[in-house]
């Protein structure tokens, strides 16, 4: 096993079906996006499996429930984190998973309601 990189079950969540296994090496969160054989998922729960070895639990795997999802064109840096849409409309989240409660389907630049805050 390699020291820098982490075993990773992906696992669509509607319909229940693994993706597969992979080596990731970074920890992905929830709200993160995961590009997999040519197509991107939204990560929604992050999971850990521990085995019991020597007396002692071990991580053996991440399981990454994801959702399809179309790639983020969209992106706004705000105090370090990137938040979905254009952070300067009012009604923007700020937030990962949640572009606003108005368009959240996006795009903010035809959006109707945009208002500078």
């Amino acid at each position: 096993m390699e020291q820098n990189t982490l075993p990773v079950e992906v696992i669509l969540s509607h319909p229940r079906q693994s993706l597969g296994n992979i080596r990731l090496d970074w920890t992905p969160q929830p709200g993160n996006y995961l590009d997999l054989e040519g197509q991107t998922y939204a990560v929604l729960e992050r999971h850990h499996r521990y085995q019991l070895k020597s007396g002692r639990y071990r991580l053996q795997k991440i399981a990454l429930y994801v959702q399809s999802a179309t790639p983020l064109t969209e992106r706004t840096c705000v105090s370090g984190v990137w938040v979905i849409g254009d952070a300067s409309c009012r009604f923007n989240a700020r937030s990962e998973i949640l572009r606003c409660a108005v368009n959240p389907n996006g795009p903010c630049s035809r959006c109707c309601d945009y208002e500078k805050s």
